[in-house]
């Protein structure tokens, strides 16, 4: 997610690979740059020329949902485990009932199927084939925005499925505690990497919201949280590793 020159995202977005076009890995921004960058974020994103064609246009995502089906288009850079693409139709409707189980507790997580179909049908189809499996929370923030950041088997923040999809946004699109959301890299980027939200965070209408954490579960990261990063700074890996073990929904 690019901001207004000079300054780009803090927390929920990949670097940019300059050989690929479509940027994999977490996008880092120096703490001592935040403050001028929290002026900015109201004013919206947009893709950078370095992302170069970040997947489907907006337009096309549209007609999809319209259709009732989902792109998932290859990506040039392989999926850090081998999965399969979901099927373009999604199946699941309405709310779905998950837990994520972590190495610091099991997650109760309600995703909205209705609002993001789409990221629904990914996160369930990945969480089939084991993607999460074992893999570590590789993100922590806790100053200015408040998220932990998963869903890289590598532990890297440069890890995807090998696919990527498009946004599901209207632009009323908020973060409080307790929000699910997808990382991206820039408009109709997503691939695997998620963010929990465990306190009310201010960011721009960019994140494909799809499901909601209960309070039991939100405070669990909130307490993993409030250890703090390895580093001591407010942006890095948890300081306590966590890491998911499985990913299941309710029969």
């Amino acid at each position: 997610m690019d901001h207004p020159a000079p300054s780009r995202s803090h927390a929920l977005t990949r670097h940019s690979d300059e050989s690929n076009r479509r940027p994999k890995s977490a996008l880092l921004l120096t703490l001592a740059a935040f403050a001028v960058l929290a002026l900015l974020l109201l004013s919206g994103c947009g893709s950078s020329d370095s992302e170069g064609d970040s997947g489907e246009s907006s337009g096309s995502s549209d007609s999809s949902a319209a259709a009732g089906t989902c792109s998932y288009p290859a990506d040039s850079q392989p999926g850090a485990k081998e999965v399969d693409a979901p099927e373009e139709k999604p199946q699941a409707k309405g709310s779905v009932d998950t837990t994520v189980a972590t190495s610091a507790g099991d997650l109760a997580v309600t995703l909205d199927a209705d609002r993001a179909p789409c990221t629904v049908n990914s996160f369930l189809s990945l969480a089939a084939q084991k993607y999460f499996d074992d893999t570590e929370c590789h993100r922590l923030t806790t100053e200015g925005i408040f998220v932990l950041q998963c869903g890289d088997p590598t532990g890297t923040g440069s890890g995807g499925p090998g696919y990527s999809f498009a946004d599901e946004l209207d632009g009323s699109e908020t973060y409080p505690a307790g929000t699910l959301a997808m990382a991206n890299s820039g408009p109709d980027t997503n691939g695997s990497q998620f963010f929990v939200v465990y306190d009310d965070s201010s960011l721009p209408p960019d994140y494909t919201v799809f499901g909601q954490l209960d309070e039991k579960s939100t405070k669990t990261v909130a307490d993993l949280a409030a250890k703090g990063t390895d580093s001591g700074a407010g942006d890095g890996a948890p300081k306590e590793k966590v890491t998911i073990t499985e990913v299941t929904t309710a029969d």
